[in-house]
């Protein structure tokens, strides 16, 4: 009997983290940067992360409410309704780069975003924050402004921060499309490490 226990416990201890914190749910809602922007779907960074969690041995299910264009006004209205449909444990908020670059007023970004972490902590789920830059070219106040936005929402509890999601990939070249705003096949790449640095712990 005794080492019937031992057997079972050292089964269990041999088993990967993962395999027994299965089946979590990863909401993804942003904007173009996450929607894969010019490419198959299947070359987006949400996909290949859901595969490199797969091969981590994570079943985590992801599902990308992203939409190209979308402003945080916008992702506002779309929000409740998403989140009610994916019931997620994480949201992956990836906004307010579309209201920067179309020189909106940043007081309604912060509260479009601040809403949107309400609402995902009320259904239970935290919050990984993707931060993003805008070209110096706004001026040193808003951009400046724009960034603060940012790390004000990550102080809050149950907030992680992505610095900045393009790391790696804005202006180093051939990981840009010809635009110059999206990553290339090549840039998904480098995002999937990036985001996977900072969501994978919020798994455990």
């Amino acid at each position: 009997m005794k080492w019937t226990k031992l057997i079972s416990v050292a089964l269990l201890l041999s088993i990967p983290f993962f395999a027994q914190a299965a089946d979590k749910t990863v909401l993804v809602f942003g904007d173009s940067l996450s929607a894969a922007y010019n490419l198959p779907t299947e070359k987006g960074w949400v996909t290949l992360l859901e595969q490199k969690f797969g091969q981590h041995g994570a079943s985590v299910k992801f599902i990308n409410g992203s939409i190209s264009g979308e402003t945080s006004s916008g992702g506002l209205v779309r929000f409740p309704n998403q989140l009610k449909q994916a019931e997620p444990d994480v949201v992956v908020l990836e906004l307010g780069a579309n209201d920067g670059l179309r020189g909106f007023d940043l007081a309604t970004t912060r509260s479009n975003l601040t809403k949107m972490i309400e609402l995902s902590h009320q259904a239970g789920a935290k919050v990984l924050l993707a931060g993003i830059h805008i070209p110096p070219n706004y001026g040193r106040t808003y951009t400046r402004k724009f960034d603060q936005i940012f790390q004000d929402l990550a102080a809050k509890d149950n907030v992680a921060l992505i610095p900045f999601i393009l790391q790696g990939v804005a202006t180093v070249p051939g990981m840009m499309l010809d635009d110059g705003l999206h990553p290339s096949e090549k840039g998904q790449k480098v995002m999937v490490d990036t985001v996977f640095k900072y969501l994978e712990p919020m798994l455990k």
